[in-house]
């Protein structure tokens, strides 16, 4: 069905002005509020110990978390596409989990699980601390984390078929070799844009996180949990302004490499 002119024109406009009140209002009352005071201001708001040690974990938890969802993805991603066992289908449901599931529930279950009391709780007898520490924190964003990288590969190891690695395997390659010089070129796009997906998933992540922190600044306090702890319970707002604009900076670069990277991978 062809639409006439002023429809389209509407149609636009109301598009437009709804990403308009959604997206682009909160972001420049966001960066309103954080520099009306300023650039010093600001500066001073996030070079305090606080914000550089939440800005640190923050980085930590990441370093830790895309090298385990990498591996993760792949093996998994591969074994879907490659092999046939029972339970097939059981596994696809469990990694698509985090995406139903509430990241507070998944707070609450680790604290069931890894917490006193809970079924690993005996743990902290022999001085590992999982809930309210480090530990804790990486598990949740593991979990929350775990489907983009198998979700970003599978498709392409569909799409690439399995026919260079039969070949290179007939020339006698190895397995490690024929992943190594075959497979993983060919799912470099792929796993790339997955890792994007992760790191933006990771430094933004709050419901699960909040459930497994003490949100004690230099221990187990990320840059989600200080822009709400300035906001709640500091009552900090120019502090928490701050603090949301450093986050929606580095959600603007990996907004950048997500889209250079699809144009490069549609372009191959």
């Amino acid at each position: 069905m062809k639409l006439s002119l002023p429809a389209r024109l509407s149609l636009r406009v109301i598009a437009l002005g709804y990403l308009f009140v959604l997206l682009v209002l909160p972001l420049l009352v966001i960066l309103w509020r954080t520099f009306e005071r300023g650039i010093g201001a600001f500066y001073e708001s996030v070079t305090t110990p606080a914000a550089i040690s939440a800005f640190q974990l923050s980085l930590i938890i990441l370093v830790i978390v895309v090298p385990v969802n990498v591996v993760f993805g792949i093996v998994t991603a591969l074994a879907l596409v490659r092999g046939k066992f029972p339970g097939r289908s059981l596994v696809q449901g469990i990694v698509d989990l985090p995406f139903a599931v509430s990241p507070v529930v998944v707070g609450v279950s680790l604290i069931l699980l890894w917490g006193v009391g809970g079924w690993f709780g005996g743990l902290a007898n022999i001085g590992i601390t999982v809930i309210f520490a480090l530990p804790g924190m990486v598990i949740a964003t593991i979990f929350v984390t775990l489907p983009f990288v198998v979700r970003e590969v599978e498709p392409v190891l569909r799409e690439i078929g399995d026919e260079q690695e039969q070949a290179a395997a007939t020339l006698g390659a190895s397995g490690w070799q024929t992943f190594w010089r075959v497979t993983l070129p060919a799912i470099r796009w792929g796993l790339t844009y997955g890792v994007v997906l992760t790191v933006a998933r990771s430094l933004g992540e709050f419901g699960a996180v909040i459930m497994v922190s003490s949100a004690l600044p230099g221990k187990s306090l990320t840059l989600t949990l200080l822009v709400h702890g300035r906001y709640i319970n500091d009552h900090n707002v120019f502090g928490a302004y701050s603090a949301a604009t450093v986050l929606m900076a580095l959600a603007l670069i990996t907004l950048l490499l997500m889209t250079l990277l699809d144009r490069k991978r549609s372009s191959r």
